[in-house]
């Protein structure tokens, strides 16, 4: 899409697909196949990996949720700047990371000792891309900045509120992990959830009605 007074939206929708894509696929290579010795069973090992089915699960909704969660808000966003560029590009940098503390959490969610830093690693990646996606939306939509000026003032408004609370408890979420990493990862399991659900029908129109018909 491509507007006077800004540049074209479809390279960064594109390229950030491709990012999600790569981020989502690496997820499943953490998952390594089981050596069974003589005396061992194939059955008890597969059971053994449970932390790497749980880490590929929880990340693979959140980097789902993530992406449609892009995807919907540059159905908004009409125009792009170099400001807004730089902004996906961290938001970007985050989602390619969350492979690694996806596969740290697997690794030591069951030893006490470094449970808590591993969870911490893990809330605050995604408590870090929380800020940015929230950034990245906060700079598109002030003043209809980089948005379609057709839209309800009341569906940006919405918007924002939505993805200011999402990062705040995703911040809350990173500070839950040195009190109790197991209420760190319900709440992050909880915001996915909440986030994938369709928007109430009072936010899906996105034209002001004219009222002159």
């Amino acid at each position: 899409m491509t507007t006077s007074g800004g540049q074209e939206t479809g390279r960064i929708e594109t390229f950030s697909d491709g990012v999600f894509a790569i981020a989502i696929t690496l997820l499943i290579i953490e998952i390594g196949v089981p050596h069974v010795e003589e005396a061992g069973s194939l059955s008890g090992k597969l059971v053994e990996l449970w932390p790497s089915y749980l880490g590929y699960a929880m990340s693979f909704v959140v980097i789902g949720t993530v992406w449609a969660n892009h995807h919907n808000r540059f159905r908004l966003i009409s125009r792009s700047d170099h400001i807004l560029l730089f902004l996906n590009v961290l938001f970007l940098m985050c989602v390619a990371f969350l492979p690694f503390p996806t596969a740290l959490l697997a690794e030591y969610i069951r030893e006490e000792e470094h449970r808590i830093t591993a969870v911490a690693v893990y809330s605050g990646t995604l408590a870090v891309t929380a800020v940015f996606f929230t950034l990245l939306w906060l700079y598109a939509a002030t003043n209809y900045r980089l948005v379609d000026r057709s839209i309800d003032p009341s569906l940006l408004r919405a918007m924002t509120r939505r993805y200011v609370l999402g990062m705040l408890l995703y911040a809350l979420a990173f500070a839950l992990a040195f009190v109790s990493p197991v209420a760190s990862l319900a709440l992050i399991v909880i915001l996915a959830l909440l986030f994938v659900l369709p928007e109430p029908e009072g936010q899906r129109g996105t034209r002001r009605r004219s009222l002159r018909g």
